[in-house]
């Protein structure tokens, strides 16, 4: 069976990445695209081979789709993602799932009541690199984790800037932007939940007022390990990187926070180094295999919606923590402070 996906929004993701991974199932076809500006989605569906161009949400639900793909700007996420669900659509939602963890909540429990799948966008957690360190931890090769230290901190293009640097309303700023993915990409790696958080943010001189483009995170997860995490937009030569140190060996990765299947992971144990070998497959290709997969009934999203939640949450936490002054609980049920 073909899976006809529409797009909700004409963005740069789903034109750099999406599109090509939806057409890399043998099961995948792209029906429709949605943009506010008529003028834009015609273009949009001119330019990527799409069939049919839209204006309005309602338009794009009543066409012949079986999922949809939401990469608007974080605050239309809810109204889309329930429209959707309502219409009997499978979801695809880029993070943040919503504005706040309790909008994301109410989203998770409108797909399960309807028995539909939701997915959360979190791209890192289908790399190669990431599921090379998660097995090597699972196995015991480093010992009992310990710490583990995230380096995030990019430039953000100056086609990407816009909202995200303008738009407090809309969710812009870097910790819904970017430290929402480390907080599941620790998660992920480290096969555990984070329980607190402390956060320092600052505007360096991207970002209009009210908004962060850097922060720096320390979290705790449940285990005892403690991590810290650096986001930015505005380090140009930063570079990126994932460290984990164990009672017995350490994993450094370099060049890994990234959408694409590149970088190094090296294991550094008593017996030497050992430059790890993973694949190197697509991340959103990855990712679109699971989620048509979820929806055949075989298994779930590579990132679901509950992990979704857990992102939010997570980032909220920080978010509060950086206003406070102090550390806050990292808590999915009650939506960041507990």
């Amino acid at each position: 069976m073909t899976v006809k996906w529409g797009l909700i929004g004409a963005s740069t993701i789903a034109r750099q990445f999406v599109i090509n991974a939806i057409r890399a199932q043998a099961d995948g076809e792209i029906a429709a695209v949605m943009s506010s500006s008529p003028e834009r989605a015609t273009a949009y569906a001119r330019e990527n081979g799409i069939a049919l161009a839209v204006s309005t949400l309602d338009e794009l639900l009543g066409s012949d789709v079986d999922a949809v793909y939401i990469s608007t700007t974080n605050e239309l996420h809810l109204e889309q993602a329930l429209a959707a669900i309502k219409a009997g659509k499978h979801v695809l939602c880029e993070k943040p799932l919503a504005l706040t963890s309790a909008d994301a909540r109410t989203m998770v429990a409108a797909a399960r009541a309807a028995g539909l799948v939701l997915g959360t966008n979190h791209h890192l957690r289908n790399a190669g690199s990431h599921r090379a360190m998660r097995d090597s931890i699972a196995g015991g090769r480093i010992g009992k984790p310990i710490a583990a230290r995230v380096f995030h901190s990019v430039y953000l293009p100056e086609n990407l800037q816009g909202w995200r640097i303008t738009r407090p309303e809309a969710g812009g700023g870097v910790v819904l932007d970017i430290t929402v993915h480390d907080a599941d990409t620790l998660r992920f790696v480290l096969a555990d939940d984070p329980l607190e958080v402390s956060a320092f943010t600052q505007s360096a001189g991207m970002a209009a007022s009210g908004l962060e483009d850097g922060a720096m995170c320390i979290w705790r997860f449940r285990s005892g390990v403690i991590a810290q995490s650096h986001e930015g937009f505005t380090t140009k030569f930063a570079g990126t990187g994932f460290e984990v140190h164990g009672s017995e060996g350490s994993l450094i990765a370099k060049d890994v926070m990234t959408q694409k299947p590149i970088g190094s992971v090296l294991l550094r144990t008593a017996k030497g180094e050992e430059e790890l070998s993973f694949d190197r497959e697509d991340l959103y290709v990855r990712s679109l295999r699971q989620f048509h997969a979820a929806i055949g009934g075989q298994g779930q999203p590579s990132a679901t919606g509950e992990d979704g939640v857990w992102s939010l949450t997570a980032a909220e936490a920080a978010l509060q923590s950086a206003r406070s002054g102090v550390a806050v609980a990292v808590d999915p049920k009650l939506g960041g402070a507990g």
